[in-house]
């Protein structure tokens, strides 16, 4: 492995109009009741979690990726053309799971044209070790907990302000990955250097917008 390269996790999850029901507080004898719109509007999210192998001082670095509808092929290479964008072509190890669209023919012979990128598989049936689930554990029970939003915006805007969230928090991405069991040789005492995140149109409701990824320092 590249010594100077980006160890990258990424992980897709999804969202929807239905509320992420957890526990919560009420007075006594008033159970709380949720009331949302019978709605199965999806929108699909990608996280990646970077951390640098080599320089303690650039990362963890967060980028985010939210769309209407699900992930094809298509369209995680173009989540890995922004996240070239995003690295600037340094180098990046990308690690995920067997999902096939991460692994279909069309992915791979991208991926073959990329000098930047080097593509590493988890173990299957091992969720645990990618960081990234820990990321969605965290948004789910925090942000999305027993939201019940009128439009997917809304659920949108919950999902920006938790990985803003994340993001400012100097230790929580290396918290991630130590509840992985993996390890790292440093674990600088420093904020996330930066985050991508994304904005969904007004119309996301519709389901009829395109997510836009831009970065921000």
């Amino acid at each position: 492995m590249n010594t100077r390269a980006w160890i990258v996790f990424l992980d897709e999850s999804g969202v929807s109009l239905l509320p992420q029901v957890r526990r919560t507080y009420a007075p006594r004898g008033r159970t709380p009741l949720l009331r949302h719109r019978l709605n199965w509007k999806r929108a699909s999210m990608a996280a990646a979690l970077g951390y640098h192998a080599a320089d303690p001082g650039r990362g963890p670095r967060l980028c985010f990726h939210l769309k209407p509808g699900s992930y094809d092929t298509t369209a995680l290479i173009e989540v890995l053309e922004q996240l070239k964008v995003f690295y600037r072509g340094e180098w990046v190890v990308l690690v995920w799971d067997g999902l096939s669209a991460h692994w279909s023919r069309a992915m791979r012979s991208w991926v073959a044209e990329q000098d930047w990128l080097t593509l590493e598989r988890l173990p299957a049936y091992a969720p645990e070790l990618n960081p990234v689930e820990l990321l969605w554990s965290s948004l789910k029970k925090r942000e999305l907990a027993n939201l019940a939003g009128d439009h997917l915006a809304d659920v949108a805007d919950a999902t920006e302000q938790g990985i803003h969230r994340i993001n400012q928090n100097r230790q929580l991405p290396w918290s991630f990955l130590t509840h992985t069991g993996l390890t790292s040789t440093h674990q600088p005492h420093r904020t996330n250097e930066k985050i991508s995140r994304v904005r969904l149109q007004s119309d996301l409701a519709q389901s009829s917008s395109d997510a836009r990824l831009t970065a921000a320092s």
